[in-house]
C-alpha cells in the first residue's frame, strides 16, 4: 500500500510540476508523439481520436516517470501501461500484449539510465539544475531520434501475424521483459542494505549498466523480427495464391490442349458417325456423340468471376469438391480490380470454402453454397452448408495435420475485425451459415 501511494505521489507531483510549466511541458509532449507514432506502426490503435490524443498523453507521462533500481515505480508503471495500451487497441490479443511488452521493455530502460545513473552523476558534481535542464530534452531527443531513424523502415499498417508467430514473438518478449524486472527489482530483497554495503550497491550498479542496453537493443530487435516474420508470413501467402493461380493456368492450357485436339480429329469423328448413320446403327452414333459431349474439351472451364485471384482460388475449390463428390453453387459477382488485398481476399475464399467442404462431406446434403458479390462499397460474402454431429470449436480443422489447413473462423474474423468489417454465424437445424460483410476503402473500381 505504501509503495502505491509513494507511487500515485510521484505522479502526482510530475503532473502538477508539468501543468505549472507549460514549457517544459513540451519536450515531455514530444516524447509522447514521437513513442505514439513508433507504436502505432506496430500497434492497431483504435481510430477513435479520443484513444489516440489519450494514448499520447499517457505516454508523456510514462516517458516520463522516474525509474530507479530498487524502486516500485517500473511495478506500478506495468499496472497501468499494459491495460492502457490493451484497451487502446484491437486486433490479436496476443500481438497486441506482445507489441506492449516490448515497448514497455524499450521504454523503462532508458528512463532507469537516465535516473539512476546520469542523475546521480549530475548531482555528484553539484549539477542539479543542469540535469533537470538536460533531462527534458534527453528523453524527446531519444524517441525522435529513433523515431526519424526508422521512419523510412516502419511498416504503413500494423503487422498482422498468424496466432503462432504472435505466441513465438510474446514468448521471446518475456526474456528481455524478465530481464528488467530482475535487474529493477530483484534489489527491492536487499533493500536494507543496497546503499549501505559499498559492494552490493556497486554489484547492482554495475549489473544495471550491463543489462539495461541489452534490454533496449532487444526491443529493438524484436520489432525488427516482427517485420521479417510478417514478410515471411506474406511471401508465403503470395506463394500460395501463386501455386493457385499456376494450377488454374495449367488447367485453361490443359484445355486449350484438348480443344485443338478435337478439333483436329473433327473430320475423323464425323467420318465415324456418318459411317455408323449410313450402316443404320443409330443407337452406336447417339453413344458416340454422348461421348463426345461429355469430353472435357467441350465442357470447357467455367470463370466464375472477373477478378482473376478470386477465379483462381474459386476454380480450384470448385475441382476440388468435384473430386470429393460435393456440388458447388456459387455465384459470385467482383470485378476485376477489387481494393482488397489479393492474400485476404484469397484467404476469406479459401477458409470458409475448406470448412465449409470439411462439414459437408460429412453430411447427407453434398451442396456447398456461396454468394459473393462487391456493390456499393462493400464485400459482401455468404456461405451455406450442412453439417452433421458437432461443429468443432471456432470451426477449427477436425484433420490430424492441423498445420497444412486453414486456420478456420479465427483466420476470417481476424480479417474482417482488421478491416473494419463484421462476421456472423448461424448454425441450427443441421445447417450453417456465415455471412462477411468488410467495407471496400475507395470503392469499387467496375
Amino acid at each position: 500500500m505504501e509503495g502505491i501511494l509513494n507511487f500515485l505521489e510521484r505522479l502526482a507531483e510530475y503532473v502538477m510540476l508539468c501543468l505549472a510549466n507549460w514549457f517544459w511541458f513540451l519536450p515531455g509532449l514530444a516524447s509522447g508523439f514521437f513513442l505514439f507514432r513508433l507504436l502505432s506502426a506496430f500497434l492497431p490503435v483504435k481510430p477513435r481520436r479520443g484513444w489516440r490524443i489519450g494514448l499520447v498523453f499517457s505516454l508523456t507521462f510514462i516517458s516520463g516517470m522516474i525509474i530507479w533500481l530498487g524502486d516500485t515505480n517500473l511495478l506500478f508503471t506495468l499496472l497501468a501501461f499494459v491495460p492502457l495500451l490493451m484497451l487502446a487497441s484491437r486486433g490479436n490479443r496476443v500481438g497486441r500484449l506482445a507489441v506492449t511488452v516490448i515497448f514497455f521493455c524499450l521504454i523503462m530502460p532508458v528512463n532507469a539510465v537516465l535516473d539512476t545513473y546520469y542523475a546521480p552523476a549530475m548531482a555528484h558534481f553539484g549539477l542539479d539544475n543542469v540535469f533537470y535542464l538536460t533531462d527534458k530534452f534527453i528523453r524527446p531527443g531519444v524517441w525522435g531520434l529513433l523515431y526519424l531513424g526508422t521512419r523510412k523502415h516502419l511498416p504503413e499498417k500494423p503487422p498482422q501475424l498468424s496466432p503462432r508467430f504472435w505466441r513465438l514473438v510474446l514468448l521471446l518478449a518475456a526474456m528481455p521483459f524478465s530481464s528488467l524486472l530482475a535487474v529493477v527489482l530483484l534489489p527491492l530483497l536487499q533493500s536494507d542494505y543496497i546503499y549501505s554495503d559499498f559492494l552490493l550497491h556497486s554489484l547492482i550498479m554495475n549489473l544495471g549498466v550491463a543489462v539495461l542496453p541489452f534490454i533496449f537493443l532487444t526491443a529493438l530487435a524484436l520489432l525488427y523480427a516482427i517485420r521479417v516474420l510478417e514478410e515471411h508470413e506474406r511471401l508465403e501467402e503470395a506463394d500460395k495464391l501463386a501455386s493457385l493461380r499456376e494450377s488454374y493456368y495449367q488447367g485453361l492450357r490443359r484445355e486449350e490442349r484438348q480443344v485443338r485436339t478435337l478439333r483436329h480429329d473433327l473430320r475423323n469423328h464425323l467420318t465415324a458417325l456418318r459411317g455408323l448413320v449410313e450402316l443404320g446403327q443409330g443407337d452406336k452414333a447417339l453413344q458416340y456423340i454422348d461421348q463426345l459431349a461429355d469430353s472435357s474439351a467441350l465442357r470447357g472451364g467455367k470463370r466464375l468471376c472477373e477478378n482473376d485471384a478470386a477465379n483462381a482460388v474459386l476454380s480450384a475449390k470448385a475441382e476440388a469438391m468435384g473430386r470429393s463428390g460435393l456440388t458447388a453453387d456459387f455465384a459470385v459477382s467482383l470485378p476485376k480490380a477489387l481494393p482488397l488485398a489479393e492474400v485476404d481476399l484469397c484467404a476469406l475464399l479459401g477458409n470458409a470454402l475448406d470448412n465449409a467442404m470439411e462439414a459437408a462431406e460429412r453430411a447427407e446434403d453434398k451442396t456447398v453454397t456461396l454468394r459473393c458479390r462487391a456493390e456499393k462499397g462493400l464485400f459482401m460474402l455468404r456461405m451455406e452448408n450442412a453439417y452433421a454431429g458437432e461443429l468443432a470449436p471456432d470451426l477449427a480443422t477436425t484433420k490430424t495435420d492441423k498445420a497444412s489447413h486453414g486456420f478456420g473462423l479465427a483466420g476470417i474474423r481476424e480479417i474482417a475485425e482488421r478491416l473494419g468489417g463484421s462476421l456472423e454465424t448461424r448454425a441450427q437445424a443441421g445447417r450453417f451459415e456465415l455471412v462477411a460483410c468488410l467495407p471496400l476503402d475507395g470503392g469499387v473500381s467496375p
